[in-house]
């Protein structure tokens, strides 16, 4: 019966099979359409990290280009910045999570794990002192590794201050 009280007809008011809209031929069909749609829905939500930090790698690498072209040649200037900034960076994402436990994790996947993982450049800091003279490659080395724990404790301390500011308030 449909809700008019005449009797169901397959194509009739109420669309096949009747009242319902389901026949015995849709019921597996729309068991398996419900499984792919979890199925897709579960790859999904396994391509996101990969995503983020893919949305992010490529960022922190344009980012990084931009900076090496924008500092002068001679000594590797625009790897130094990165390094460093990228150090002070990642002290204050990794310091805000232990402080305050704010950013979310695909938060940090984007910007941890994909952008600053782009953005500073372990190999290119390896090439680039090997090619300089002995005198300036141990200023590198010794500029790189002693500026970015420095950068790293400032960006702790600026978590820091910035959570004891908000705890007084």
């Amino acid at each position: 019966m449909t809700k008019s009280g005449k009797p169901a007809e397959a194509g009739g008011e109420n669309g096949p099979g009747g009242e319902n809209g389901s026949s015995a031929e849709s019921g597996p069909e729309t068991a398996a359409a419900s499984a792919t749609r979890v199925a897709d829905a579960a790859a999904r939500e396994r391509l996101r990290p990969l995503l983020l930090v893919a949305v992010g790698g490529f960022a922190g690498a344009v980012a990084r280009h931009a900076v090496a072209v924008a500092l002068p040649a001679g000594f590797p200037w625009g790897t130094l910045a990165v390094n460093v900034a990228g150090s002070f960076a990642l002290g204050v994402v990794l310091y805000e999570v232990r402080l305050t436990g704010r950013l979310t994790p695909e938060l940090r996947l984007l910007v941890g794990t994909g952008f600053l993982s782009s953005f500073t450049t372990y190999s290119t800091f390896a090439v680039e002192t090997a090619a300089l003279s002995p005198t300036f490659a141990v200023a590198n080395v010794g500029a790189n590794y002693a500026l970015g724990f420095a950068a790293v404790l400032a960006g702790r301390a600026v978590v820091r201050t910035a959570v004891s500011g908000e705890v007084s308030r």
